[in-house]
């Protein structure tokens, strides 16, 4: 599924638990331009506006207009989604035990929910 700027810069201020006003503070850019983004015209932003936006959020602008970093991605792998991001972060908080069973509840999700395809 390709994800366009607004989707992809939505997610990260729901991610993030910013506001449109907070973001265009940070990124020392117009509220209303944030909010033409993020409108139905969607409008994209100038090199210039995105690389401030990306800044404040703490990603790449490749990664805000397409939803992939590739640099990023080669060393970290759950760079793609807000919710990737945050799996890995509550995964790296848990002890080295916990972090054992959840990985085994995962793996027992994904056969079950194979198992359930294949019935299906």
């Amino acid at each position: 599924m390709v994800r366009s700027f607004k989707q992809i810069l939505r997610e990260e201020l729901d991610f993030q638990g910013l506001t449109v006003k907070e973001l265009a503070v940070k990124a020392e850019v117009a509220k209303g331009a944030i909010d033409s983004y993020l409108g139905k015209q969607a409008s994209m932003p100038p090199a210039d506006t995105a690389a401030r936006i990306a800044n404040a959020l703490g990603v790449t602008v490749e990664y805000l207009l397409n939803g992939h970093d590739n640099d990023r991605e080669s060393t970290t792998p759950f760079f793609s989604s807000p919710g990737k991001r945050t799996l890995l972060r509550l995964y790296d908080e848990l002890s080295l035990k916990d972090q054992k069973l959840a990985l085994e509840f995962v793996k027992l999700l994904k056969r079950n929910m194979e198992e359930v395809n294949i019935k299906g």
